[in-house]
């Protein structure tokens, strides 16, 4: 937020082009969740689409937590440690909240794990089987223990796209990347034509973050 104004981008944009865009994204990072809650509802009245991400250290707060975090996945992957359950709870808060917005009828594009195969957030370190194990332990938390079954899971990969990655088909429904290329003039095509053989499936494909806006 900028000067406390959760809106300081919209209104950037709004002023600029005299419009707002189709799709805002927001972030549980730092705990936010009623705050994140609160603005999905606003602008799904406006007839807006709601993507949600998430920052966040393996036990919860915000952008240095998820960088910093190095957690043993033997431990965090395994049911009923410590660790499990304290990763679990830090869970239970997003899938909450995202129980809210499903009750309110609210479509939700759910990007957890981000740039997972750039290996510097926490939820890469372990290497692309404990990542695949990680994703798919949370699809199926948030499908069989809360009922998410509408949410549009978004597996973000970075710019590089890199093989092995893949948590299978039926745990994702669109493939993207981010795409930070710092080369003048360049959007990116190699991570955009990677990512079309991510999958033989079907999938819808996004650059959900970019540094320079495609052509």
């Amino acid at each position: 937020m900028d000067g406390g104004n959760a809106d300081y981008e919209m209104d950037i944009i709004e002023e600029a082009t005299g419009k707002l865009p189709a799709i805002r994204g927001l972030d549980f990072m730092n705990g936010d969740f009623d705050g994140v809650v609160q603005r999905a509802k606003e602008w799904h009245e406006q007839g807006g689409i709601v993507t949600i991400m998430w920052h966040t250290g393996v036990n919860g707060r915000g952008y240095t937590e998820s960088l910093n975090d190095n957690p043993d996945f033997d431990l965090i992957l395994t049911e009923g440690t410590p660790e499990y359950e304290a990763m679990i709870a830090n869970w239970d808060q997003a899938a909450e909240a995202l129980t809210e917005l499903r009750d309110a009828g609210i479509p939700v594009i759910w990007r957890p794990f981000h740039e997972f195969d750039g290996q510097w957030f926490w939820w890469g370190k372990g290497g692309a089987d404990n990542f695949i194990k990680l994703w798919q332990m949370m699809y199926d938390y948030f499908t069989d223990e809360y009922n998410l079954t509408k949410l549009i899971w978004c597996l973000g990969y970075s710019g590089s796209v890199r093989d092995g990655w893949y948590p299978g088909d039926e745990y994702c429904d669109i493939i993207g990347s981010d795409s930070y290329d710092s080369f003048a003039n360049n959007t990116n095509k190699n991570g955009w034509d990677r990512l079309h053989n991510v999958t033989d499936a079907d999938k819808p494909l996004a650059l959900h973050e970019c540094g320079i806006v495609p052509s």
